[in-house]
């Protein structure tokens, strides 16, 4: 069966991406072709490789890219005329890459502290905006309220650090924050146009495996943060959640 449409994930790496990559590629769920993107080559091709060992169909690609400006339009462009995804229309966009600071604040510099923001925020300005254009010139610009069609899914994987932030991360906290705003004002903007812009919050580890610690609720599933996610895209315009807290049953909060 030919893919359903195309996905767009950014943070192709070993846990939470190889498991979200997995559920939208898959016949069973999602169906989707996906375009994978990562910074380390080998990163990506290792979990295209570990997805293809239990599905050899799954239709995956790579695309190396950081979060510059640049890079990242090179990277869509990229997808835009790949062979793989000809005739497909983007339908999910997930923006879930790692960043984090650490340092004392007056060990920080303001040169480092912007650099952070760029690399995070910039990132996903330049991945929604990039999405949305894909996303327009493929489903149509008319509105839900005129007649058009729901056109895609757009997911932030937030952390804790979106909401409260501890002492030494004065800029993962702005970063991770400063997404969360810019995710609650997309949706406010776009929700009408018919994309549909949700942001997570991760609160506690996540591992690609499903052992003792995802039975005993002490680690989430990356598969089932996949389920999760394919689940928040089937979402009618009737009922379209925006922000989404997502822990294991032990993680204190």
């Amino acid at each position: 069966m030919p893919p359903s449409g195309l996905a767009i994930l950014i943070g192709a790496g070993p846990n939470t991406g190889t498991g979200i990559a997995r559920i939208l590629s898959s016949l069973s769920h999602g169906n989707f072709a996906v375009a994978l993107l990562a910074r380390r080559p080998d990163a990506i091709n290792a979990s295209i490789s570990k997805i293809h060992s239990s599905n050899p169909d799954a239709v995956l690609e790579a695309f190396p890219t950081d979060t510059s400006k640049a890079s990242l339009e090179k990277a869509f462009s990229d997808i835009k005329s790949h062979k793989s995804f000809q005739g497909l229309k983007l339908s999910l966009a997930v923006y879930s890459i790692k960043h984090s600071s650490k340092k004392p604040f007056l060990e920080e510099t303001r040169e480092d502290f912007g650099e952070s923001l760029e690399t995070y925020v910039g990132g996903a300005f330049t991945f929604a905006q990039e999405s949305l254009k894909r996303m327009f010139a493929d489903h149509g610009e008319t509105g839900l309220a005129e007649g058009g069609e729901k056109k895609g899914t757009i997911i932030f994987t937030g952390t804790l650090g979106a909401l409260r932030c501890s002492a030494q991360y004065a800029a993962y906290g702005a970063g991770r924050s400063s997404v969360r705003q810019l995710a609650q004002s997309l949706a406010r903007e776009m929700s009408e146009k018919g994309v549909h812009v949700v942001h997570t919050v991760a609160n506690g580890a996540i591992a690609d495996e499903d052992g003792e610690d995802q039975k005993y609720g002490k680690k989430m599933s990356a598969d089932a943060v996949g389920e999760t996610y394919l689940w928040l895209h089937g979402q009618k315009p009737c009922l379209w959640t925006h922000e989404l807290d997502m822990r294991p049953a032990c993680e204190k909060f």
